[in-house]
């Protein structure tokens, strides 16, 4: 009875720990910073191409409050290289393009650790249209740097 008990304890904390503990490295407000040097979001309407975990809807939901409406989308002159994006002329990366206004590219910006981990830079999707990408930034994608 005793481990029954035990492991009905662990089987409900241990998600429980797993999921606070993501919140806090990943989405919690308290854990991050926006570095000064970095532009104020401008108001209005913003296109993000996402190529990874945001693609996920339930990700999306957690990070910025909605799964939203996403269209698939492609990013040619570019290979997927781990958690980033390295130039390479003749590849492609298939993914999201997602519609935020300020508030959800603000939170996006958390969950991406913008100024920290990653930057956010326009690039042009194969259909033309401009869209916002979140890059590593060199020193984040160096081994051993966090």
């Amino acid at each position: 009875m005793r481990l029954r008990h035990g492991l009905a304890t662990l089987a409900i904390a241990s998600p429980l720990a797993l999921a606070g503990w993501l919140w806090l490295t990943m989405l919690s407000p308290f854990t991050y910073d926006r570095p000064e040097h970095l532009a104020p979001i401008q108001e209005g309407p913003h296109r993000v191409f996402v190529y990874g975990t945001l693609t996920h809807a339930p990700i999306r939901w957690l990070v910025y409050g909605r799964a939203g409406d996403p269209e698939p989308a492609v990013l040619e002159g570019f290979r997927r290289t781990g958690l980033d994006l390295a130039p390479a002329p003749s590849a492609q990366v298939e993914g999201l393009l997602l519609r935020v206004d300020a508030e959800e590219l603000s939170r996006l910006d958390r969950y991406e650790r913008l100024g920290l981990r990653y930057e956010r830079v326009r690039i042009d999707l194969r259909d033309g249209r401009e869209a916002w990408v979140y890059r590593r930034l060199p020193e984040a994608a160096e081994p051993g740097s966090g």
